[in-house]
């Protein structure tokens, strides 16, 4: 009565697969690599959010600060 041998989960495996399907059980396995993925990305993001940003050079004229951004290049 101890442990489980392979003949009961066998039996566990193919009554799941008769209850929802393969189709399901696919779905389901579709689901969660995607949420995995997702995770992975989102802590691979996170990291990157923590270290410090780029910011662009400023440009001294006349003993002023100049800062900007370029929105659209627009050629003259």
């Amino acid at each position: 009565m101890g442990s489980l041998s392979i003949w009961h989960w066998l039996i566990v495996l193919l009554i799941v697969v008769l209850v929802f399907g393969t189709k399901k059980l696919r779905n389901i396995g579709e689901d969660l690599g995607g949420a995995v993925k997702g995770f992975k990305e989102g802590m691979r993001d996170g990291t990157a959010e923590n270290k410090p940003a780029d910011t662009p050079p400023q440009q001294i004229a006349d003993g002023q600060t100049i800062e900007g951004e370029v929105k659209d290049k627009v050629k003259s």
